[in-house]
């Protein structure tokens, strides 16, 4: 009995001390509403031939609903496409357990901003927010993710989620793969 009860608390305690510390960029109550979002967090990254691609995702809860942002930044002296979100975009999960978790975009049309910069790099940003389809949040919190898929407007796109990623951005290590893991108690 004695070894049943350590294992149950050996298992409690890995599971909560594996969840990090929760750090968001607002945090707003008033007579409106409330609103929370954690910090951005890299998921992806790409530097090649002088092309850069950066995505990141943060969560929010607005007046109980939680959503999922994602800013995708492009970086680039060559042409890009762009890419559009719309009422018929999607984000896919597919988790290591094998099953797949959708997320739909809010109806809201947008291809992002193209900005040229002083050193002749065009850098293009889109942003998108996705809600939690019932049922998903848990999933998400049972088992890492391997593979994003976006759905454009026009496209279709995969993206390959790594373990571990030391960023030539900011030098700092991200864990795309345990991102809903670690931080979605941040929004329920």
């Amino acid at each position: 009995m004695k070894r049943v009860s350590l294992l149950f608390f050996l298992l409690l305690s890995s599971y909560l001390f594996a969840q990090k510390t929760c750090e968001y960029s607002a945090d707003v109550k008033d007579s409106i509403g409330t609103y929370k979002l954690t910090k951005e967090y890299l998921i992806y990254e790409k530097n090649f031939a002088g092309n850069n691609s950066y995505i990141f995702l943060s969560l929010a809860l607005t007046d109980g609903t939680p959503t999922l942002n994602i800013q995708m930044i492009q970086k680039s002296k060559e042409f890009m496409k762009a890419n559009c979100f719309d009422k018929n975009s999607k984000l896919f999960f597919q988790l290591n357990n094998g099953k797949i978790v959708t997320l739909l975009h809010i109806d809201q049309e947008n291809c992002g901003s193209l900005v040229r910069d002083g050193n002749g790099f065009d850098n293009r940003l889109l942003v998108g927010n996705f809600m939690f389809i019932k049922g998903t949040m848990e999933d998400l919190k049972s088992s890492p993710v391997n593979l994003m898929r976006i759905k454009y407007l026009t496209d279709i796109e995969d993206y390959v989620l790594r373990k571990e990623i030391t960023s030539e951005l900011d030098t700092k290590v991200y864990e795309p793969e345990n991102y809903f893991l670690n931080y979605l108690h941040c929004i329920q």
